[in-house]
């Protein structure tokens, strides 16, 4: 099933963060993210000016809200920087690959290719 139309799931207590061998399929379905010290997911991406970059935060920050899971966001004058990974199990959980592919659909076209980042 594709990523981006799943939900993001509250995990059982206990549950360990994804081992490099489970979190690899995934993040080959959200290309545009990293995946860092196997502990988190980051993106950057480039917008025209503040106000573009500040649209998007605000509709990625209410894609989060309804998915009740959260991205740490860093804004700046046209760029935003994105970081997933869950807090309770200090790791990768399904959840972040989930929130990463329905954050790329969101995009979708908001950015023009030549300022993606």
């Amino acid at each position: 099933m594709n990523l981006a139309d799943q939900t993001c799931r509250p995990r059982p207590d206990g549950t360990p963060p994804l081992r490099t061998d489970e979190w690899r399929p995934l993040a080959a379905q959200v290309p545009a993210w990293r995946v860092v010290d196997d502990h988190h997911l980051a993106r950057e991406l480039a917008c025209p000016d503040f106000r573009s970059a500040l649209d998007l935060v605000v509709a990625i920050g209410a894609e989060a809200e309804a998915q009740q899971h959260h991205p740490d966001i860093e804004l700046s004058w046209g760029r935003i920087g994105l970081t997933l990974f869950s807090h309770d199990i200090g790791g990768l959980s399904l959840a972040d690959f989930v929130l990463a592919a329905r954050i790329d659909r969101l995009l979708g076209g908001a950015l023009d290719p030549d300022t993606r980042a």
